[in-house]
């Protein structure tokens, strides 16, 4: 019996890589990653948009603090999003007000509240209380001045936002509001200086950063791709001028560059896709043209030529194919580059704009905590996350690099 080995070249690379464990626990690293950014606010703890739901008493706690919260609900009609909308860069709007407490006191149809805060030094002796009306709690009412909520007797008269009359029990709301708007809260990775989920916070940061070097690669794919085949296959006067263009651009820092096309188009986070793509091809244009320039001497090149192949068909169909190994490496080092670059220009403060989360805000935003041992973790979640997310990336490529090349046994 015969057994069959005329595996494709893509099976052969992908058994390859399967064996190397540093290139695997990349593409795990990586895939969990993605996993976070698509579903964004259906699993992030904070799921309002961008992760800013931020409670200025409870800034900077320590990680795996948990506290005891007072859920307000919200007096204005919010509607309630599907798990689809609520995923990438959408995000549920708060239904309720978050209320930190340290106790609470019912009376009559009142609830009083101590709030907490985690600025310890700054309690006096004597401590501040307030007071929620029970229906304003637990529903959206109408509070304006002729329709505030009014005890009578046992219970509590209200409108709703509809202008409808209710009328509910006070010792019913009692038990609704301490069964299910008195919850603890934890903050697994702590709150950050305006009192923001940091753990969401740098979760929602991932979207940031996989999208920009997703667009970034397409970007530097098309114009890469683009430029180095028609300088490698027709050679002439068209590479003279296509290599003078990439070396000029070559000889500008891409630091610089990036932060020239950004200050020329303006701040913002879809300008970050344009500046870094539009910096990012011209590695990929030299390898394509290289690659081209050594296969469209190939006997199979020149068959093509004969039977009256197009050049488009004999760029595409023939010689592609046999360079898309290079090609799929400088991406996956050009993709691990871009969410460097695009950390660095959110850090100097011309990358991703407020209201958007982005792990290089994060980093300017706390980098004075890096020396206090105790708040050190403001800066060094999104530090720690954007090293893992570029380590990822950098051992995919070099697996891929080794995997791709394979030769026949």
């Amino acid at each position: 019996m015969i057994k069959k080995t005329n595996q494709s070249i893509y099976a052969k690379s992908w058994a390859k890589l399967k064996k190397d464990k540093a290139a695997m626990l990349g593409l795990l690293v990586i895939v969990f990653a993605v996993f976070v950014a698509v579903l964004g606010g259906n699993i992030r703890p904070d799921s309002s948009p961008f992760a800013n739901d931020g409670i200025s008493s409870i800034s900077k706690l320590s990680t795996n603090s948990t506290i005891q919260v007072l859920k307000v609900k919200r007096n204005k009609n919010i509607k309630q999003k599907s798990f689809f909308d609520k995923m990438f860069f959408g995000g549920q709007e708060p239904l309720y007000n978050t209320v930190p407490i340290s106790s609470y006191l019912f009376l009559a149809d009142k609830i009083i509240v101590e709030p907490y805060t985690s600025f310890n030094s700054a309690k006096v002796s004597e401590p501040e209380y307030e007071e929620f009306n029970l229906a304003d709690v637990c529903f959206s009412i109408d509070k304006s001045a002729d329709k505030q909520p009014l005890m009578v007797g046992d219970n509590v008269v209200f409108y709703n936002l509809e202008g409808e009359k209710e009328e509910k029990n006070i010792a019913a709301l009692q038990y609704i509001v301490e069964s299910n708007n008195i919850t603890d809260k934890t903050y697994w990775l702590g709150t950050d200086v305006q009192g923001r989920d940091l753990m969401s916070r740098t979760m929602a940061g991932t979207l940031v950063s996989l999208s920009v070097g997703l667009i970034a690669v397409l970007i530097s794919l098309i114009i890469g791709i683009t430029l180095g085949a028609l300088a490698g296959y027709y050679r002439g006067w068209i590479d003279d001028f296509i290599m003078w263009f990439i070396n000029v651009v070559w000889s500008i820092p891409t630091l610089l560059l990036i932060i020239a096309v950004t200050l020329f188009l303006g701040k913002g986070f879809y300008t970050v896709f344009l500046a870094v793509g539009l910096t990012m091809w011209v590695e990929l244009a030299r390898v394509v043209r290289g690659q081209i320039l050594s296969i469209r001497e190939k006997e199979y090149v020149e068959a093509g030529r004969a039977l009256g192949f197009s050049n488009y068909r004999i760029v595409v169909k023939h010689i592609f194919p046999n360079i898309i190994g290079s090609i799929i490496v400088i991406c996956a080092s050009n993709f691990a580059a871009a969410i460097l670059i695009e950390a660095g220009l959110s850090f100097l403060g011309i990358g991703s704009q407020i209201p958007m989360v982005s792990w290089g805000t994060m980093i300017e935003q706390h980098r004075s905590f890096i020396t206090h041992p105790d708040k050190a973790f403001l800066a060094l979640v999104p530090g720690l996350s954007i090293i893992f997310l570029v380590f990822a990336f950098m051992l995919l490529g070099n697996g891929l690099r080794d995997s791709l090349d394979v030769h026949e046994e």
